[in-house]
């Protein structure tokens, strides 16, 4: 489900989990939940939402100083150049289509990305990559592992020429780490991609 209300009007995580507190907590009237970070609608895995408006500033504050820790895996098609870098790329996103494209250093409106990888293991084609981002730009795991020949398995909008209609994308929040905004420690949250094709495929990390 799309983390946020959008054009499909399907239900969405963010009221979903407001009318679960209202019930749970039997609240009257609206209940606040603050949004801290997005996934794009075809990625699973762990997030953190804020109860507070007072968490919800200190986490939107660890978001933008890189302060949250984000860890995924990914399966791709085809093994990257090296077994573990630093990728640096600018993006630029095209509203009008909702599409990211790697663009030169400079053109207005682009954004620098920048994210660690790892390869986990590869075999029959495809490889699985654990992935740290350092920036949360839209769409940018998908687009920087496409701009370097490893385009994800299942996505349907940066790699069609290699996937086929129907396949779930293979990306997964698998870890978030950040400091609790008011008890100031640290907090670690984990999650596994379920033992499906083509995660079966491979042994994952240890969490």
């Amino acid at each position: 489900m799309p983390t946020q209300e959008d054009d499909s009007r399907d239900p969405d995580l963010l009221n979903v989990l407001k009318a679960d507190l209202k019930y749970r907590h039997n609240k009257p009237g609206n209940v606040y939940l603050g949004l801290v970070h997005r996934l794009d609608r075809p990625v699973g895995g762990v997030m953190v939402f804020a109860k507070t408006s007072k968490a919800a500033s200190r986490l939107s504050d660890a978001v933008r100083t890189r302060q949250l820790d984000k860890t995924y895996v990914a399966v791709v098609h085809g093994k990257p150049p090296q077994p573990s870098a630093t990728l640096r790329h600018f993006l630029w996103k095209d509203t009008r289509t909702n599409t990211v494209s790697v663009v030169r250093e400079g053109q207005q409106d682009a954004k620098e990305a920048v994210l660690d990888y790892k390869l986990l293991g590869s075999q029959d084609g495809l490889s699985l990559i654990q992935i740290k981002l350092h920036t949360g730009r839209p769409h940018q795991i998908r687009v920087q592992l496409a701009a370097i020949g490893c385009t994800l398995y299942g996505d349907q909008r940066y790699g069609s020429a290699v996937n086929k209609p129907g396949q779930q994308l293979a990306l997964w929040a698998t870890a978030l780490a950040f400091e609790h905004p008011t008890l100031k420690e640290t907090l670690r949250f984990r999650s596994l991609p379920p033992m499906q094709r083509p995660w079966s495929e491979f042994t994952l990390p240890e969490l």
